[in-house]
C-alpha cells in the first residue's frame, strides 16, 4: 500500500472514531499514534518514539519536569518533537515547553502540534535554532487534496531530510504569503499596483502607450479599467 493509501485509510478511521474519542490520552492512542505509523515511524521502537519525552535541561515545575508527548528520532537523534492536544480542543496554541525544547535540541528541525485531526508543523525559518510563532503548514487528516500529500510526504521517515525541509516551508511560506498578497492587489488594486499596470501597457504596442505623466487622477480614472479587466 502506498502513502496515499495509507493516509486515505487513517483518514477513514479517523472519521469512525473522532467522536467516540474524549481527552488527550485517547486522542494520543487513538489517533495520532496511528498517524506517526503512517507517516513511517515505528510505534513500538522506543528508540524512533520515545514518549513522554524528558530532556537533560528540562525544567522542573510544580514538582515534575517539564515534558514533550512524543520525540521522534532517526538514527538517535531526535528531529521532530510532537506536542498533543485532546480531540476537540484548538491545535493552535502551545505552550512554552515545546518551543524549549525545540530551542535546546539542535537535531531537531520540526515541531507538531496536534489534536490528533489538526496537525500544525513548525520550524526555524526566522531564527535558527528558534521556533517559529506561526506554522508553516497545517495539515487537517479529514480535509486535504492532493498538494497537501506531496508536502505531508517531506515528513515521512523515510524521505526526511533536514535541508529539503528548510527550503520547501520557506517555499510555501512565501507563496502563501505571495499568492495573499495578490489576492489583495487583485480584489482592490493600489495606486501603486494601478501606475505599474498603466506604464506596463506601452510595452505591449505602440497605441497603447500613456503620453504625458501619469497623475493621481489619471491613477482614479484607470482603476476601474483596471477592475474591469482583472474580472
Amino acid at each position: 500500500m502506498g502513502f496515499t493509501e495509507d493516509i486515505t485509510k487513517l483518514s477513514e478511521q479517523v472519521r469512525k472514531r473522532a467522536d467516540q474519542v474524549v481527552g488527550e490520552e485517547a486522542t494520543k492512542m487513538a489517533l495520532i499514534v496511528p498517524f506517526l505509523s503512517a507517516i513511517g515511524y515505528d510505534v513500538y521502537d522506543p528508540s524512533e518514539i520515545m514518549p513522554e519525552y524528558v530532556a537533560d535541561f528540562a525544567i522542573k515545575k510544580a514538582g515534575q519536569f517539564e515534558k514533550v508527548d512524543y520525540a521522534l528520532a532517526i538514527n538517535n537523534n531526535i528531529v521532530m518533537l510532537v506536542e498533543a492536544k485532546a480531540r476537540g480542543q484548538k491545535a493552535e496554541a502551545h505552550d512554552g515547553q515545546l518551543s524549549r525544547y525545540f530551542n535546546g535540541l539542535l537535531t531537531t528541525k520540526v515541531a507538531i502540534v496536534t489534536n490528533g485531526v489538526e496537525y500544525r508543523f513548525f520550524t526555524d525559518l526566522h531564527d535558527k535554532n528558534v521556533m517559529d510563532k506561526e506554522p508553516f503548514f497545517t495539515f487537517n487528516i479529514l480535509e486535504y487534496d492532493t498538494k497537501d500529500i506531496e508536502n505531508l510526504k517531506f515528513f515521512h521517515r523515510d524521505n526526511f531530510e533536514f535541508t529539503a525541509i528548510t527550503n520547501h516551508a520557506e517555499e510555501m511560506v512565501y507563496v502563501k504569503g505571495m499568492t495573499q498578497l495578490l489576492g489583495n492587489l487583485l480584489r482592490s488594486p493600489s495606486e501603486e499596483f494601478v501606475r505599474f499596470l498603466v506604464t506596463e501597457l506601452g510595452t505591449l504596442a505602440p497605441n497603447y502607450e500613456i503620453k504625458g505623466r501619469i497623475t493621481g487622477k489619471f491613477i482614479d480614472k484607470f482603476k476601474p479599467i483596471v477592475k474591469k479587466s482583472i474580472q
